[in-house]
């Protein structure tokens, strides 16, 4: 597979009628059956939490991510490794803040282009906010506090590997 990379989707918790959904989902855009192993999420109770290692083309986070996003009371995070031709990527979605895109360098960390420093800075200067506040928002610091519970809830959960068919 030319452009291969790795990555894993972190379903943090959804409510059980809408685990099969996800599932769906998820197995449309890996084109292979995705029958997710789901534990309770002691964060929230009556919703449940699962995760998935794939392996599969470049921009595959970002398909998952499109593929779920929008649905009412979805925590997840969709990542994906960088490869020789492409930037890797993190995806945050949260029910009130929606969804969070990072470019991920080769050692993990969040990097932010040129450009939207700029915005960032244009946007503290022109409503006289914090320009702090707009750097945490573009590390995706209110995404990071907001999981962060529904994270360590997960700490030892089983994890399944799905090989992309296409």
């Amino acid at each position: 597979m030319s452009n291969a990379t790795l990555g894993v989707l972190y379903v943090h918790s959804a409510p059980s009628a809408l685990c099969p959904h996800v599932e769906w989902a998820v197995a449309g855009v890996l084109g292979a059956p995705a029958a997710l192993q789901w534990t309770p999420q002691p964060a929230e109770p009556g919703t449940y939490r699962c995760e998935l290692s794939w392996q599969g083309p470049a921009g595959t986070a970002a398909a998952l991510t499109s593929a779920l996003r929008g649905w009412e009371r979805l925590r997840f995070e969709s990542t994906e490794e960088p490869t020789a031709h492409t930037e890797g990527a993190r995806y945050s979605s949260t029910p009130s803040l929606g969804v969070f895109h990072a470019v991920i360098g080769t050692h993990g960390d969040v990097m932010v282009h040129e450009d939207r420093l700029r915005a960032a800075m244009a946007r503290a200067a022109a409503h006289g906010t914090d320009l702090d506040d707009e750097l945490q928002t573009l590390l995706g610091r209110p995404w990071d506090d907001e999981l962060e519970a529904f994270r360590h809830a997960g700490d030892g959960a089983p994890v399944r590997w799905l090989h992309q068919v296409g």
